[in-house]
């Protein structure tokens, strides 16, 4: 499992988050607080305070694919 954090600031920015990780078959969580959320699901992500960077865990085994996952996601990588 790979741990990063995400800023999605945005609905676009969100649409556009949820689009290029639902391409790949591993499991995505965020976590902000006590709560977590299916990170492929829209609706779940605007029950967060998305202001603010969350926490995403990527549940991917292979380091490879795991890999090409956070390159995807890079635009979205809290700075």
């Amino acid at each position: 499992m790979t741990k990063t954090e995400i800023l999605i600031d945005s609905i676009d920015k969100v649409k556009l988050f949820v689009n290029e990780i639902s391409k790949f078959d591993c499991d995505f969580d965020l976590i902000s607080g006590r709560y977590v959320i299916d990170a492929k699901s829209i609706m779940g992500i605007f029950s967060l305070d998305i202001s603010k960077p969350i926490e995403l865990d990527i549940h991917e085994e292979d380091e490879a694919e795991a890999k090409k996952i956070l390159d995807t996601i890079q635009p979205y990588l809290a700075k």
